[in-house]
């Protein structure tokens, strides 16, 4: 076994509100996870890094992401073939790693792409990119959210739905995605409107359950959100008007939120003249009674995790710090933000036991600012930031 000493440094280890200082971090070079981890009394080490006094984060976990999405499109373009789809997975998936994203959940693939790149990725076939927890293709209703080319599977009833589940984690499928509401991004349909059924959307948690695996429902306004809460998934994307009766609901079955605020705020902000009227309405519409909710949501007590909604138009692959920047702005604090990530996060997508807050015992996932995030949340938009993925610096 080598190891790798990182020294000198102030460390937000994703726990603790508060800057640990002149902190040291020993590395298992062979593993890379973090044999021990502290601020005096430094171990020897085969190799020493000097961080030179910056600021040490936990990597990003974002738990809504679209790699095989187009964000300059309105539609995402889920007509690509399978390989100019795969190509841009594995771009974005850079991009989300130079961004300081370590980690992702997938909320819906073309082609179940993110089920091959997760089990390339676990063979050490590709490198330089966050690891994944896919979901393969989302499950729609036909004429529902998820009705694009190459995208849903589309089912009718809680028989077609438990079907496709079962082929969906039959090749690897471990975050399963329903649409429970309309959105933004179609036509002929709108938040409010309820699609999958609390039958259906019952009948993809109990096999998703049966296995392990988590479920996620695109859920942007009611009754839908009511609907997928009910049916017992574990976490509601987007969630606007998320109202009082679900939160008590949420909170006592333990739901967590994925809010994407920057998906929403992305659209009327760079859409003008280039999108469709309508889904900039759309759009626009929602944006401030959903900064409302999602911050009472918040407050509450809901678990916020950390989700971009990336592949969404103008919302790129290196916008993670930007959702963490516009919670900041709209009343949680910079410690409040981070942890949307290092635990929340990690305890939804039942990783953190291995990742999410930097200590003994888990992955070497981290990153390396030149200012402190927990007094400017902007400083993970840094362009330069080093990034670490298992102990190896990957930017």
């Amino acid at each position: 076994m080598t190891t790798t000493l990182y020294s000198n440094f102030s460390l937000f280890d994703g726990q603790q509100p508060q800057l640990k200082k002149q902190s040291w971090m020993q590395v298992n070079d062979q593993t890379g996870k973090i044999i021990d981890i502290g601020n005096q009394n430094p171990p020897t080490a085969d190799q020493q890094v000097d961080l030179e006094g910056k600021y040490v984060t936990p990597g990003l976990i974002n738990c809504h992401t679209h790699i095989t999405m187009d964000p300059a499109t309105g539609d995402g373009d889920t007509t690509a073939n399978v390989i100019e789809s795969t190509v841009r997975a594995v771009l974005n998936l850079h991009t989300l790693l130079k961004s300081g994203v370590t980690y992702i959940r997938e909320c819906g693939s073309s082609y179940d792409i993110d089920i091959t790149l997760s089990q390339l990725i676990a063979k050490g076939m590709l490198t330089q990119v966050p690891e994944i927890l896919p979901s393969g293709r989302p499950y729609s209703m036909t004429g529902g959210h998820g009705d694009f080319p190459n995208f849903g599977h589309l089912v009718d009833s809680p028989d077609e739905m438990r079907k496709a589940v079962r082929q969906g984690q039959k090749i690897g499928a471990k975050a399963i995605k329903v649409m429970a509401t309309g959105g933004v991004m179609t036509k002929n349909d709108f938040m409010n409107d309820p699609q999958l059924s609390v039958a259906e959307i019952t009948a993809a948690v109990e096999e998703a359950h049966h296995k392990g695996n988590i479920v996620a429902a695109h859920a942007e306004g009611n009754p839908g959100i009511f609907n997928a809460i009910k049916a017992g998934v574990d976490s509601i994307e987007h969630g606007f008007y998320v109202n009082d009766e679900e939160i008590d609901l949420m909170l006592q079955q333990g739901t967590y939120l994925t809010p994407t605020i920057v998906a929403d705020w992305a659209i009327p902000k760079f859409g003008q003249g280039i999108l469709p009227d309508w889904e900039i309405k759309k759009a626009a519409d929602a944006l401030d009674d959903l900064l409302k909710n999602i911050v009472h949501a918040q407050k509450r007590g809901v678990a916020i995790t950390l989700g971009t909604d990336a592949g969404t138009p103008f919302n790129d692959f290196s916008m993670t710090p930007v959702e963490l920047q516009l919670m900041v702005e709209h009343g949680f604090s910079a410690y409040e933000a981070l942890a949307t990530s290092s635990q929340n996060s990690a305890r939804l997508m039942q990783i953190d036991d291995q990742y999410g807050t930097l200590e003994a015992g888990k992955f070497a996932d981290f990153l390396v600012l030149d200012n402190d995030p927990l007094a400017e949340i902007k400083a993970l938009q840094q362009t330069d930031k080093a990034v670490y993925k298992k102990g190896q610096r990957a930017y």
